[in-house]
């Protein structure tokens, strides 16, 4: 789910670097990791807006979510 105001890929950059493997693997379904790992889905379009939001916040990342 694209968030407003910012690049899609740069957040995707972001959420890549802060999760490990079996990270994203808890929070994608099956189908959606075959999609992101066929390279067809991105995590910013496969995680919600609110999930996104979360794990910037947890790691401390550099990209503010707007509210």
């Amino acid at each position: 789910m694209p968030v407003p105001g910012y690049d899609p890929e740069d957040i995707d950059d972001t959420l890549e670097s802060l999760l490990e493997d079996d990270e994203i693997e808890e929070y994608l379904s099956e189908a959606e990791l075959e999609a992101y790992r066929s390279g067809d889905a991105d995590l910013v379009d496969l995680l919600e807006g609110d999930e996104i939001e979360r794990i910037l916040n947890r790691k401390d990342a550099s990209i503010d979510v707007p509210d």
